[in-house]
């Protein structure tokens, strides 16, 4: 019902006294809707139950009035509500409805229940729920209650609606209704500012603190109390003095002061403040400034530390561990861990013993225990480190970490030799072998000489003792034991790589298959022979006669380790190395190899003689089984050829030797394959007589001899001479030489020199290079010149004729 059709109702219900009352009440509220106090809701209170009195009055007196005046006072209340913002609800004392203005028509339920239509608004807010229970409740018990809720707002904002229930003392209840949403957004920004004022104080680059006169604190904010060690909460209360030390005099604009901070750390401040009066009290606003040059000083050193620490830790390329009292590491760096083969987390914390291989933790433990009880001031030793997948070789500094006079701790540092120690071994092991390797050339190049002679002459006897000679088996016999010294001579050269080879291109499995005959009747019935052949092994570049050699000699040497029997394997396939392998001396390149594992089941070799097996003469045979030479040909034959050889033996489990040898493809051309001039078959030709002037340059007069009466024998003019200067001076005399057959090494000018120059004065001379080494080696510069040719030693009578003859028909 709206406040006019209200009015009308009441002009025409004057003549009962309650209209009369009613009517009274509604003046008087009208009037407070327009006082300044409609504000406030006790006043409203309190004249609403003036109202009504003042109704009951002017019911009696309007009695007298005009009932016009009374219309027209009506008219002006509803347009005074009609106005007010604020949602108005005035009920009777038995809920009845007397008065509601406009904002109150969408706002308010039924008198009833006037919060059921906010009650919809606020579904699932249950404190706003509470809220208007407790205003519903005080409305229906006479009391008094406000709050405020929030409601669903436009645009999923919230509004905010002050609520109150006052109960009038003559009856009735006021329900009154305000939109404060713009005063609590008021309220919210100015706590936020509040809380960023707070934030900005607390957290200045500068210490703010108040006090009283009294010299004690009444604020501190975070930076000071961060600065002084302690919560700002504990500090308000306390006095100046018992905290900074010094009360500061207000009538001082800046005092400079000391100030203990954080784990007793000193600093430099200086304080100026101001004086104010806050509500009759006496107050201080201080400041205070941390003096920023000597941390910065500090800072500055702090980081320049940090930078050599990490250059001289972190980056050092020395593994640099710390150990505490109880031998754990507590910390070490990159260096170190990398040499341990493990991560820096798993290395801090642990025994510093756990990464000391464990035949020398005793006696690295003993050094250790020596400096961390002051005995020693310091030691070092060589260890060997147990990771990164194989043995590390380092020399180890022990120093004691002393802490104000004690030993605290140990510093270590672990150099990696292993490197360095490879490389002494395989210098070693180099010179050792080069010496050996010296000797037996320099001792097979004499018996050389001396075998030339002996199967020389002896050719040369039997020209005159035929088979049917009493003396012919006796000369025979001295040939054959003298071709059996070649035989050992040949050995010699093969392990000082000094030999003479022919090497060519051949598949392995070939070659095996071709010797496998062999290979079982030198083992016997006893010792079972089983060859397994790889796949697509390619090709090898070996003498094939040394590679029968090599493979024989260890099927020889298995045999002897099996004297009851056994099993000898060899396999073969192809390996692949994707970086040098080291093993021992030796260090294999990368690339693709060929390689033939010779395995047997015999009694194995014991670890201290490992190291000398390829050694020449080195034996573990008795005395008179063996001459030592076997595996010391085999390694020179495949050294000699590019290839390795390595053993791996345990005494009881057999041995197993490995032979890696470069592996090239079948359709791989434009190897150059050295090979000796073709002495056997001029050796078989009918006919070794010729014609010509030979110039023989020998300092063994025995081989000399010899070759001056072989080759006078078959027709030639000889001139001889002993040395290569004896052999100038002959050329300068006779100007008809065909050939000069000269030796490599002789005293004075060698061969080598003699030949060089015969080459410039006299081009047409061709020249024979005679010499127990390998061809490459004995021709050196000359490999693969025309003129220049080469005659291995020892040789036979035919194969000096046959050579002679060859060279000669070249040079025609």
């Amino acid at each position: 019902m709206s406040c006019v059709s209200k009015a009308s109702s009441a002009a025409e219900a004057l003549r009962n006294p309650l209209a009369w009352v009613a009517l009274a009440a509604v003046g008087l509220l009208a009037v407070l809707a327009l006082s300044p106090l409609a504000g406030d809701r006790h006043w409203v209170a309190i004249l609403a139950t003036f109202a009504l009195a003042a109704a009951a009055l002017a019911g009696l007196l309007g009695k007298l009035g005009d009932r016009g005046q009374l219309l027209h006072r009506i008219q002006r209340l509803e347009a005074a509500l009609g106005g007010d913002r604020r949602a108005r609800l005035v009920l009777d004392e038995g809920g009845g409805e007397v008065l509601r203005n406009a904002a109150a028509e969408w706002l308010f339920g039924p008198p009833e229940d006037p919060a059921a239509s906010l009650a919809a608004k606020i579904m699932g807010d249950i404190r706003a729920e509470e809220e208007l229970q407790r205003l519903t409740g005080a409305a229906r018990h006479g009391g008094t209650y406000a709050t405020e809720i929030s409601l669903p707002g436009p645009g999923g904002g919230r509004d905010w609606l002050a609520l109150s229930v006052h109960t009038l003392p003559g009856g009735g209840v006021l329900w009154t209704a305000e939109d404060v949403s713009a005063r609590r957004a008021i309220e919210e920004t100015l706590r936020r500012d509040h809380e960023m004022l707070a934030d900005f104080i607390d957290f200045l680059p500068v210490g703010f603190y108040s006090a009283d006169t009294e010299g004690r604190f009444r604020f501190v904010n975070q930076r000071l109390a961060e600065w002084l060690g302690r919560p700002a909460e504990a500090l308000v209360g306390l006095g100046l003095a018992e905290v900074l030390g010094v009360v500061p005099n207000p009538e001082e604009d800046r005092v400079d002061m000391r100030l203990k901070g954080r784990n007793g750390d000193v600093f430099q401040a200086f304080v100026t403040h101001a004086v104010f009066d806050e509500g009759g009290e006496t107050l201080t606003r201080s400041v205070v400034v941390r003096d920023l040059m000597p941390e910065r000083h500090w800072e500055r050193a702090l980081k320049a530390s940090e930078r050599r620490f990490h250059w001289l830790f972190e980056d050092a390329p020395v593994g640099i561990v710390l150990v505490d009292p109880d031998a754990t590491v507590s910390l070490c760096n990159p260096a170190f861990a990398d040499m341990a083969g493990v991560t820096i987390d798993a290395v801090t914390g642990s025994p510093v013993g756990d990464f000391i291989a464990e035949e020398d933790r005793a006696v690295a433990g003993d050094h250790l225990g020596r400096v961390l009880m002051g005995t020693s001031s310091g030691t070092h030793f060589p260890v060997r480190l147990a990771g990164r997948g194989g043995e590390v070789v380092a020399t180890l500094y022990v120093s004691p970490a002393a802490d104000e006079g004690a030993v605290s701790g140990l510093m270590l540092h672990f150099i990696d030799t292993t490197e360095q120690k490879n490389l002494e071994l395989q210098f070693a092991q180099s010179q050792k072998m080069q010496a050996m390797g010296q000797l037996a050339g320099g001792i097979a190049h004499d018996f050389n000489n001396l075998l030339t002679a002996m199967i020389g002459f002896c050719d040369l006897l039997l020209q005159r003792h035929g088979p049917g000679d009493a003396s012919f088996a006796d000369i025979m016999q001295i040939k054959q034991n003298a071709n059996r010294a070649a035989s050992l001579v040949r050995q010699l050269l093969a392990f000082s790589r000094r030999q003479a080879l022919q090497p060519r291109l051949f598949d392995v499995t070939d070659a095996l298959a071709d010797l496998s005959n062999l290979l079982r009747r030198l083992l016997g019935e006893t010792i079972d022979l089983s060859i397994t052949h790889g796949r697509d092994l390619g090709l090898v570049r070996v003498d094939p006669g040394q590679f029968d050699q090599v493979i024989v000699n260890l099927a020889v040497n298995a045999r002897d380790a099996m004297p009851g029997g056994g099993q000898l394997s060899i396999a073969t396939k192809v390996v692949h190395n994707e970086r040098p392998y080291q093993r021992g001396a030796d260090v294999m390149p990368e690339g693709d190899y060929v390689l033939i594992t010779v395995a047997d089941t015999g009694t194995g070799i014991h670890p201290d003689n490992i190291g000398r097996i390829f050694e020449p003469f080195f034996s573990t045979k008795e005395v008179g089984a063996g001459t030592g030479l076997g595996l010391s040909t085999v390694y020179g034959i495949v050294r000699q050829t590019d290839g390795f050889v390595f053993v791996d033996s345990q005494p009881g489990e057999g041995s197993t030797f490995s032979i890696f040898l470069p592996r090239f493809n079948a359709g791989e051309t434009g190897i150059r394959v050295k090979t000796q001039t073709g002495v056997e078959a001029s050796a078989q030709s009918g006919d070794l007589t010729g014609t010509g002037t030979i110039l023989i340059v020998e300092d063994e007069d025995a081989v000399r001899l010899f070759g001056a009466r072989a080759l006078r024998n078959k027709g030639y003019r000889v001139l001889e001479a002993r040395s290569g200067e004896s052999a100038l001076d002959v050329l300068h005399v006779e100007a008809a030489v065909d050939v000069l057959v000269t030796d490599v090494v002789m005293p004075g000018m060698d061969g080598a020199t003699l030949a060089r120059l015969v080459r410039i004065e006299r081009p047409s001379i061709q020249v024979i290079l005679m010499s127990g080494y390998a061809e490459d080696v004995a021709l050196g510069e000359f490999s693969g010149e025309d003129g220049i040719h080469f005659l291995p030693k020892p040789f036979s009578l035919k194969q000096l004729a046959g050579k002679v003859k060859d060279v000669m028909g070249e040079a025609k």
